[in-house]
């Protein structure tokens, strides 16, 4: 099995999966005379039709054992995927580029700095969210609408993928 490299989440990096959510470096500008500074646009949501709704949701997150055995990764065809952590620790990601399987060479792992979410563009493959510290919170934006929008890949034994963050 081949060992993940965890790469640290930069927006050129992570461009071809989604959208990394942050304050540095982004496009700024005053509102609330100049009491506030608003970040604009900092990801999309999408949605497959205008029947579709862009919803909240909290997701409590548990940890799991480490090292991790990649056996699947999920894709949410019908909508974007938004995790912004709520207590600022910083979360792995686990994603694969679009197509019709996940391809296990291709699979890429990223750590967040803790002030960083993520939005997955519609079709992406990925883990289920991935924390570090035992129990996290995440605000969720994503679709809720008719469909299934949720897909499964199960990798093949000799395709699974190793993810040791402490190594």
């Amino acid at each position: 099995m081949r060992t993940l490299t965890i790469e640290p989440l930069t927006k050129e990096a992570f461009a071809p999966f989604g959208d990394v959510i942050e304050t540095d470096g982004s496009d700024h500008f005053m509102i609330n005379n100049g009491s506030t500074m608003r970040f604009h646009k900092l990801a999309t949501v999408e949605t497959a039709t205008p029947e579709d709704n862009a919803i909240i949701s909290i997701f409590r997150a548990d940890a799991q054992d480490m090292p991790l055995t990649v056996c699947m990764l999920e894709r949410h065809p019908l909508g974007s995927q938004a995790f912004i952590p709520l207590l600022g620790n910083p979360f792995l990601i686990v994603v694969a580029p679009l197509g019709d399987v996940p391809v296990s060479g291709l699979v890429r792992a990223f750590l967040t700095n803790g002030r960083q979410g993520i939005n997955y563009h519609r079709g992406v493959w990925h883990h289920p969210v991935l924390t570090i510290e035992k129990r996290d919170d995440f605000l969720v934006v994503d679709r809720s609408g008719k469909g299934n929008n949720c897909d499964e890949h199960f990798f093949k034994e000799d395709e699974r993928l190793i993810l040791a963050p402490h190594q």
